[in-house]
């Protein structure tokens, strides 16, 4: 039985995002303070009438000290929250839940990740002591089974295939550079990465997200508070968190073309949010390219194509700025970057900016009124994911 959800019951009333690139002059902590400051002024409150937060970092904390130590909070509830890859989606998620279940008035989600200097890349940054079982190889490597998977099963010309990936990647950075806030701001056209040497498999160094440092935060009030706060609240209509048991590695049958965990995740969403034609009914997403393999095979996952197709939907852009369904309009982990512990919450702040017809000269039009944000921490066969739906009205 899945979650009955909290739909309507909890609204974001302020949000505040750091630029994503190379922080070498800020750590972790002043990059917390600067979104959670600038949440606050967005709520139009102070540290003060926070209930209590949740903070979420893979490697920047190993507590809640790591919020409340810049910030000078005393007397305050900080839990840490750690979710792989979807650290900054899970923050908000148990704020929310929070919130809805009466506990607390005002909670407030954050994600900061200071990573450039750490002397790591992605989440390498410490082995778990295992069975000696565990994969071997990097992120990038075990991504790059899924570019031939996919072909093979769908009949895609290895060429066909690639340009498909580039599109990907071109169309996200095209989004970035309209977007201030981006790690990497630089058109890249098509035929640029696909002249690129490929890094893993069939993908380039142009199919995978950069790691950046940086923050983000929301502040969360029940539903019925919220114009209290502001006049744009924007209302949470699904939650959905989903971790896998790690079978798809032992499975013959895992074929790499789907992510399981996230096309469970997705039903539960659905279900919540009672949404059934996510293609028709949201007007955009934000999904966790961090590879360009990655946000195909969600778009399918996610119920935005059939199974097989959502490479030709690519390529006739659906999925770009004025297609059928915007996916990854501020350039995704791909242009925007990806500091694990935030990127969460920043496409959250990318749907809040959207929702509230405040994204500038990327604005959509979300006449239908719903968002959709979808993480994923892991692998190929051994992950977890996280969904937030987001809307602008009641009901």
């Amino acid at each position: 039985m899945g979650s009955h959800g909290i739909k309507d019951k909890v609204a974001i009333v302020g949000m505040g995002c750091t630029r994503f690139t190379e922080h070498w002059d800020k750590g972790a902590d002043l990059l917390a303070v600067e979104a959670v400051n600038d949440a606050f002024t967005s709520a139009g409150i102070d540290k003060a009438s926070v209930d209590a937060y949740w903070l979420g970092t893979a490697l920047s904390g190993a507590s809640g000290m790591t919020l409340s130590k810049p910030l000078e909070l005393t007397g305050k509830p900080v839990v840490r929250v750690e979710n792989m890859c979807a650290t900054g989606a899970e923050s908000l998620r148990q704020a929310a839940y929070a919130v809805a279940c009466g506990a607390y008035d005002v909670a407030a989600a954050v994600g900061v990740e200071k990573a450039k200097d750490s002397g790591y890349q992605g989440l390498n940054a410490f082995a778990i002591p295992n069975d000696g079982t565990a994969r071997t190889l990097t992120a990038a490597a075990m991504f790059s089974m899924a570019v031939p998977a996919y072909a093979k099963k769908y009949s895609v010309d290895p060429a066909e295939m690639k340009r498909v990936l580039a599109e990907i990647g071109s169309k996200n950075h095209a989004n970035g550079v309209r977007n201030e806030r981006a790690q990497f701001r630089k058109n890249v056209s098509v035929d640029e990465i696909l002249a690129m040497p490929t890094v893993a498999g069939e993908l380039t160094v142009m199919d995978c997200a950069g790691v950046a440092d940086g923050a983000a935060a929301a502040i969360v009030v029940r539903a019925e508070d919220a114009h209290r706060y502001t006049d744009h609240p924007i209302y949470i209509k699904a939650l959905s968190s989903v971790a896998g048991d790690g079978g798809g590695l032992s499975d013959p049958g895992y074929d790499y073309t789907t992510f399981r965990e996230s096309a469970d995740c997705a039903r539960e969403a659905y279900a919540q949010a009672g949404i059934t034609d996510p293609r028709r009914e949201l007007a955009m997403a934000q999904v966790h390219d961090c590879f360009t393999i990655t946000e195909l095979i969600l778009c399918e996952d996610l119920g935005f194509a059939e199974r097989g197709a959502a490479w030709k939907d690519v390529l006739s852009g659906a999925f770009a700025m004025d297609g059928d369904l915007p996916v990854n309009t501020d350039g995704g982990l791909k242009s925007f970057g990806h500091p694990v512990g935030a990127s969460g919450l920043r496409m959250i702040f990318e749907c809040w900016l959207q929702l509230r017809g405040e994204a500038g000269d990327r604005q959509l039009d979300t006449e239908r009124g719903l968002a959709l944000t979808h993480n994923l921490g892991g692998y190929p066969g051994e992950m977890v994911s996280c969904i937030t739906v987001l809307g602008q009205h009641l009901g």
